[in-house]
């Protein structure tokens, strides 16, 4: 048995870059700005249609959840900055969320037993 770590599947991720001509803030608005991104990005594909989190002008994290079973779920985050051609660098960086925090607790877990003092 190798003493490597084995990798964990939650720091898996796809990372997609793209350069456009459009000027940065006008691809924010497409990402950020809900009847321009349901263009491409449907609020069906979206665990919730807001995003878990934005840098205004940078950067905007939203959740996904697939539409069949077992409903997987990963984070899509999209990062803009202007390229050296006065365009925009897109990134869209996807990470798989760790299923651990989605599966239920089972109600004995065996851990540490407590006891009542008498």
């Amino acid at each position: 048995m190798s003493d490597a770590a084995k990798p964990d599947p939650s720091d898996a991720k796809l990372v997609l870059e793209y350069e456009f001509d459009a000027p940065p803030a006008k691809v924010w608005r497409a990402v950020t700005i809900p009847a321009l991104r349901e263009r491409w990005l449907p609020d069906c594909d979206l665990a919730g249609a807001e995003p878990e989190s934005t840098i205004a002008g940078e950067e905007v994290r939203y959740r996904l959840r697939d539409s069949e079973p077992p409903f997987r779920e990963s984070h899509v985050i999209f990062r803009i900055e202007p390229n050296e051609d006065g365009g925009t660098r897109f990134r869209i960086i996807q990470q798989a969320c760790e299923e651990r925090t989605k599966l239920p607790q089972p109600a004995n877990s065996n851990c540490c037993l407590m006891r009542a003092a008498a």
